[in-house]
């Protein structure tokens, strides 16, 4: 059965069913009816107990089954959502907890059996429910570290429920509705006992429950993070079920799509409850909801929860009939540890620091407070190792005045309630197993075992790892057999290889979660067999990286300087020379006080080399070496020391705050920052200074693999103290200095060559007192972010127009954030929006704010507000509240429509009678250059709409001459522009040039379009286009790509395709700077305004020109302009990074086919932006069927084929193609 269901699953949608409790709802029953005969004397109130009527009411619960089964559905859950001991205890029927469970699970078999057919088979689910206790949350609000369950209790339940589940004849076991990890962790663990006892297995389902729209459990993990908590298992599916609505529930089941290498299950309620506790969502609206997930390839089996009914069932049955099951991704092999986060470790990860200071044997300190059970400071200890950078905790509590195991269940305990620790993976370290044990018992993520070993022998080996397995935490293995401790580098090899064998092969433990620690001694001990003991353990990192597929390399790092105990300096620099070469090497984490390391090139360079010398062996005499320089660097902690230490402070105050930005020393910071501030001609120049330099010196480091991440967090911790402490003067002085109402800088973003928007926000922002610092256009984030500091400017204003340029801003913004900037950032541009701002470019730059300006009336409003210190905090404070709504409504929106897998997509094409078309050859085939164009014949092609929208004048031409608001503006603003199109025509200021070709051409491929040379012999391109996936409610079948429109090559019709380029810029940004330099920039925005409108202009009479001369197929065509500018011709010219080919990068051919620099001086950036910025280019299609349509969002399956035929990368695809990816 297990294969069967497997099967089911390859070929469609399984289907589960939907509430039990809402169908018995429908039967109004009472407390009769649930005590029936056998229970009418019962102690306590029956009413309520569903799972007790699969005893007093059989035959409800089996119409029950069969409805849902008659609806359409595959897996039937039997009804034993409560029907633990735990939970029975509730109505005092603990004693009868078996026999429900046997109960329930026959009737379920019984109605799945009258529906199964052995083509269409259908499946009993035992469910396992949550219980009414939680094993990671104290139930006494007084007391964080109580529990009124343990993991042991909850595993008994299991156990005798699982028994009782298999015996009445389940196909699968379902563990439901986790909103406790450790709870469902304990259902496992006892899953594999009864498996382990029978000797045989069942599939395993698993579904967790997001509680809220905080995207957690109710035990505070994330979906990643519940998922790798659980994913030892191997279940069947992952999923998640109840609390929320389908539409509530998308995005927490695509993070769960995304990352799991299972199946996928949703069985989400029938909406959010209602205020009588009541849900709303008809079956109509939850399917069409339902079939979008589906449809995106989220799904693999579906159902209902809480208010779902057999109608409900039904519809979603109908819905998904025809979807294909989502594919299971292949997950590369990481450590994916969890706490209430995930946190993996792969082959990109940088060097996992472990905090070791919750360590009773390492820290006196913690191992006092644990002593005096002072579990506040302890707790304390753990938040600060987590706040400096810690990625993973350390937990011992190995010491001979201890009782060790209830201190590590407390200690446990307490961190479980402390989210701001427990986020983080914990390690469980004795040397103690049943302290071990006990502690795997305590943590609901996925934890690291410290450790194990071949010491005892294989038995107890193999015994301990497949306990660990069983609780799905990963494992430190130590380089120790029954021979003892590998001192060498053969015996490290043989050790870890055989524990590796065992592990993997024997045992089928994941290789991903063996931790080998090869064991770090003690170097320059003066015995000579102890020489080679820092080497050994380098190679052996080595050793185990090349021969260890996936197992990753750990050690305890102080080992290894345990001689020089009482001279920290050299400690020191020992452990910063191990580190740094064992990184190189393959070392994954360590056990290191971050907080006492040194940076490898601040050692002094005779004492590096020295030390070098030792942990290389590089020379037999390296120990002797050390010891005669050891005392020049002597220093233990006493204060002789640490005035030794303090030899920095000589330097002037800038190498100063160097190097108190590169050690993290806060301690004098405000007196450095103080004293740079009095030197300084202005308080930024202190940031621009020294303060800048310190972190660039921090990033080379930390990018060089010489510094680690908790020294760099704590160099960020020392220049935000700074800058805070700058921040009040660097305002006093602007307030006392100020002239103006504040200094704004803009820029058009690198690649982008749009700037009239943006000159016209700078022009009235200028003319309300700002003064405005325009660095024009395709300006890199560095030279904005220089000027900004070198300008100590107020606000950064970004404007850009093409899709790249979206990109660029949230780069932009990532840099502010690690710049260290304060100021607010403004964002606006024809293709940004608030939507985008908040979700993508907001969340990179926390500093300050960052906020979406539509349009230039409103600019000096929002600047204003920022500025000011009055209105300041509650405009921003509405902001974000406001883009916190947009980010939560976009996390949550479904969009409609049904999304097509990229193949079927294929084959609902336009179905074009290619048959009887003749296609029309050009007149002139080629290229064709267009030198010095007359303006005077554009001018009556021009649309003079989108010019006034320019100004902001909103209104139809020539409507908006005589409008009651604006008629009198956009009467004055025409007349200038009529004055100043005259003037250029006159005088040729602008020069327009063009080139365009048609070409023979062959869909291939369905969505690419080869163009051919004259004659056919060559292929000169390949045209790559995008084709729709979504098809819209009551919106065409036909799911459109512009390759649609010419004929397929096997039809044997030689058909063509045209492309071309114009600009009438040539010259406008020469002539706009003529009036910028005379004050005047009403006339140099109105050149770039005019310079945009003749070349649009520009491209419909080439267009007309070619439909009617040189391509000549509507050589009749008689259309006034009006109709030109509705587009009522016959063909169309879309445009690369428009919405029928999204694609920027397609600009790249075109340009190629018609080689448009050489032939016309326009040229590409390198985000596809044309310069000069007024110009136009694009395709043309002459079948009579083209038409032009929105792509719209396109799935993963088109994008990975489009980069194949591209021959890009898939990252680099999905950067131009950002806004139309359906993520």
């Amino acid at each position: 059965m297990a294969n069967s269901i497997f099967e089911a699953t390859q070929k469609r949608i399984l289907i589960l069913d939907g509430a039990m409790g809402t169908m018995i709802q429908r039967h109004t029953l009472e407390e009769e009816h649930f005590r029936g005969e056998r229970f009418a004397d019962w102690h306590t109130d029956l009413k309520g107990n569903n799972d007790l009527l699969s005893l007093t009411q059989p035959d409800i619960i089996c119409d029950i089954h069969r409805a849902y089964l008659d609806a359409g559905a595959d897996i039937i859950e039997t009804n034993t959502f409560n029907s633990t001991t735990i939970s029975q205890a509730d109505y005092d029927m603990q004693a009868i907890s078996r026999e429900i469970n046997v109960a329930s699970a026959q009737l379920a078999r019984k109605a799945v059996d009258e529906f199964s057919t052995p083509e269409r088979p259908r499946f009993v689910a035992g469910v396992l429910g949550p219980t009414s206790r939680t094993a990671s949350l104290s139930p006494d609000v007084n007391d964080p570290g109580a529990r009124n369950i343990t993991f042991d209790e909850l595993v008994e339940a299991y156990v005798e429920s699982t028994h009782a589940l298999i015996e009445g004849g389940v196909d699968v076991i379902m563990v439901e509705t986790i909103f406790d990890t450790l709870n469902a962790k304990a259902a496992l663990f006892a899953v594999q006992l009864v498996f382990e006892e029978l000797d045989h297995e069942l599939p395993i389902m698993i579904s967790g429950t997001i509680t809220d729209a905080s995207g957690r459990t109710l035990s505070g993990q994330t979906p990643e993070a519940f998922w790798n908590s659980v994913r030892h298992s191997k279940p069947l599916s992952i999923g998640l079920n109840c609390a929320l609505g389908p539409k509530e529930l998308r995005p927490h089941l695509l993070e769960i799509s995304t990352n799991a290498d299972a199946l996928v299950s949703a069985h989400p309620n029938a909406g959010l409850p209602n205020e009588f506790g009541g849900y709303d969502l008809d079956a109509a609206n939850m399917a069409e909801t339902v079939a979008e997930f589906a449809s995106a390839g989220l799904l693999n089996i579906v159902g209902g929860c809480c208010g779902t009914t057999p109608e409900h069932i039904r519809a979603i049955a109908d819905a998904v009939a025809d979807i294909k099951p989502r594919l299971v991704p292949t997950i590369e092999p990481a450590l994916r540890l969890s706490g209430l986060e995930p946190f993996t470790i792969n082959a990109d990860s940088l060097f996992v620091n472990v905090g070791e200071r919750c360590n009773v044997t390492g820290s006196a300190v913690f191992k006092r407070l644990i002593l005096e059970e002072n579990y506040d400071a302890a707790l304390e200890v753990a938040r600060q190792q987590v706040l400096n950078g810690a990625q993973i905790i350390d937990v011992n509590m190995d010491e001979g005045m201890l009782e060790s195991l209830p201190a590590m269940v407390k200690f446990l305990h307490l961190i479980a309630s402390e989210p701001d620790i427990s986020r983080v993976p914990i390690m469980v370290d004795s040397s103690k197993w049943d302290v071990i044990e006990a502690g795997l018992k305590c943590i609901q993520g996925k934890s690291v075992v410290n450790s194990i070993s071949l010491k005892e022998g294989e038995a107890e080996f193999i015994e301990r790892a497949k306990l660990c397995k069983k609780h799905g935490a990963a494992i430190v293995v130590m380089a120790f057999d029954e021979e003892g401790q590998a001192d060498n580098l053969e015996r490290r090899k043989q050790i870890c290889q055989r524990s590796y064998d065992m592990l993997v092969n024997d045992i089928g433990f994941p290789a991903e979660d063996i931790i080998f620690d090869p064991n770090c001694f003690a170097v320059a001990t003066g015995i000579e067999e102890h020489n080679r003991y820092g080497l050994d353990f380098i190679e052996a990192c080595s050793w185990i990286k090349k021969n260890l597929p996936h197992a990753l390399i750990s050690g305890g790092i102080s080992n290894v300087s345990f001689s020089f105990r009482g001279n920290n300096p050299v400690r020191e620099a020992i452990h910063s020379v191990f580190l740094y070469h064992a990184i190189r090497e393959g070392l994954t984490m360590g056990i290191v006080n971050a907080g006492q390391l040194a940076l490898y090139d601040d050692l002094p360079e005779e004492l590096r080399h020295v030390v070098e010398d030792v942990v290389l062996f590089r020379t037999f005499e390296g120990t002797d070496n050390l010891l005669a320089i050891a005392d020049k660097y002597r220093g233990d902690g006493s204060k002789q020391a640490s005035v030794e230490d303090l030899s920095w402070r000589d330097g002037n105050v800038n190498r100063r705050l160097e190097h108190s930005l590169v050690k993290g020393i806060t301690a004098y910071i405000e007196e450095d920052t103080e004293e740079a501030r009095q030197q300084a001609d202005r308080p930024l120049h202190v940031i621009e200074g020294a303060l800048m330099d310190g972190m660039n010196i921090v990033g080379d480091l930390f990018g060089s693999g010489k510094m680690f991440l908790p020294q760099v967090v704590k160099s960020a911790r020392v220049m935000k103290q700074a800058v805070a402490y700058l921040q009040p003067y660097i305002e006093d002085e602007k307030d006392a200095a100020a002239s103006t109402n504040g200094k704004i800088l803009m820029a058009t973003v690198k690649g982008d060559v749009h700037d009239i928007g943006k000159n016209i926000v700078g022009v009235v922002l200028q003319c309300n007192n700002y003064e405005v610092i325009d660095l024009g256009v395709m300006v890199s984030a560095e030279k904005i972010l220089t000027t900004a500091r070198e300008e100590n400017v107020d606000i950064i204003g970004l404007s850009g127009l093409i899709t790249p340029s979206l990109d660029e801003m949230v780069t932009l913004a990532k840099e502010m954030q690690r710049q260290d900037f304060t100021v607010p950032l403004m964002i606006g541009g024809a293709t940004t929006s608030k939507a985008h701002t908040a979700v993508k470019i907001a969340p990179s730059y926390e500093n300050n704010q960052t906020i979406y300006v539509s349009d230039a009336s409103r600019a000096v409003g929002v600047a204003s507000k920022l500025i000011s210190k009055e209105h300041r905090d509650a405009f921003i404070a509405d902001i974000r509240r406001d883009y916190d709504a947009v980010r939560l409504r976009t996390a949550n929106r479904t969009p409609r429509g049904t999304l097509y897998a990229y193949s079927d997509a294929i084959k609902q094409k336009p179905q074009l009678n290619w048959r009887d078309y003749q296609p029309e050859i050009p007149n002139t085939l080629g290229v064709t250059v267009l030198d010095d164009y007359p303006l005077e014949t554009l001018v009556p092609y021009i649309d003079w709409t989108p010019f006034f929208i320019t100004w902001d004048l909103i209104g139809k031409y020539p409507k908006i001459l005589d409008d009651e608001v604006v008629g009198e503006a956009a009467q004055s603003l025409f007349a200038d522009a009529q004055k100043l199109l005259k003037d250029i025509i006159d005088n040729k200021r602008l020069t327009a040039r063009a080139v365009f070709g048609l070409f023979p051409a062959n869909t291939v491929n369905h969505d690419d379009i080869e163009v051919y040379t004259q004659d056919g012999s060559e292929t000169l391109a390949t045209l790559h286009q995008i084709r729709q996936q979504i098809q819209k409610p009551g919106a065409s079948e036909e799911l459109a790509s512009l390759a649609d429109f010419i004929a397929p090559k096997e039809t044997g019709l030689t058909d063509y395709i045209g492309a071309f380029a114009v600009t009438t810029g040539i010259g406008a940004d020469e002539l706009a700077a003529d009036y910028e330099a005379q004050h005047d920039d009403y006339n140099a925005i109105m050149v770039k305004a005019l310079a945009d409108r003749l070349a649009e202009a520009f491209a419909e009479h080439l267009h007309h020109r070619v439909r009617t001369e040189h391509w000549g197929y509507a050589a009749d065509e008689t259309l006034d302009n009006e109709s030109l500018i509705k587009e009522k011709y016959r063909g169309i010219r879309p445009a690369p990074g428009y919405p029928a080919c999204p694609d920027h990068t397609e600009k790249g051919s075109l340009f190629k086919l018609l080689n448009v620099t050489e032939n016309i001086g326009l040229e590409l950036t390198s985000s596809y932006a044309m310069t000069p910025a007024a110009a136009v280019s694009g395709w043309y299609f002459g079948h009579p069927d083209a038409k032009y349509f929105n792509t719209g969002k396109i799935a993963p399956d088109q994008v990975e084929s489009l980069a194949q035929r591209k021959g890009l990368s898939v990252p680099d695809l999905e950067r131009w193609l950002t806004p139309i990816l359906n993520d």
